[in-house]
């Protein structure tokens, strides 16, 4: 398991608390809120819903476009929480967003109840996909130079 600050994981998982406050999700009405610590700062997020079901966007993203519009870009960990009872971890599509930043980031959720699960983000997302994926030999490159 994971180690963190206390104080730190409490309050990253607080905001992300706060955040999960301001969600919008009148269709599935499951509530979610990320915060994002990057070099210190916190940078928090809420699931936003839309009638058009793709259209909507999860609270970790949102969380991360708001740390990367400041600048940041050097993510250390996410709290997630959610209106589930048990602790939700980040979707597919996040994990696999967040992995861009930090593979081995601590990944903390709290659910309804108050349980904690920790994480690091590269088991959740084994063998994920990377910036260092693309710098890959690829079949015809040699022919191309």
């Amino acid at each position: 398991m994971p180690e963190a600050s206390g104080d730190e994981e409490d309050d990253l998982v607080a905001r992300a608390r706060s955040a999960r406050s301001r969600a919008y999700a009148p269709y599935s009405h499951f509530y979610v809120g990320a915060a994002i610590r990057a070099a210190g700062d916190v940078f928090v997020g809420a699931n936003v819903e839309n009638a058009s079901y793709g259209l909507g966007i999860c609270a970790e993203r949102v969380a991360a476009a708001t740390a990367v519009a400041s600048g940041s870009l050097a993510f250390d960990a996410v709290a997630v929480t959610s209106s589930a009872v048990d602790p939700t971890p980040p979707c597919g599509a996040c994990r696999q967003f967040l992995y861009e930043f930090n593979p081995e980031m601590l990944v903390v959720s709290e659910g309804a109840d108050g349980e904690r699960r920790r994480w690091r983000l590269s088991e959740l997302l084994v063998d994920g996909f990377g910036p260092a994926d693309l710098r890959r030999p690829r079949i015809g490159e040699e022919e191309e130079r």
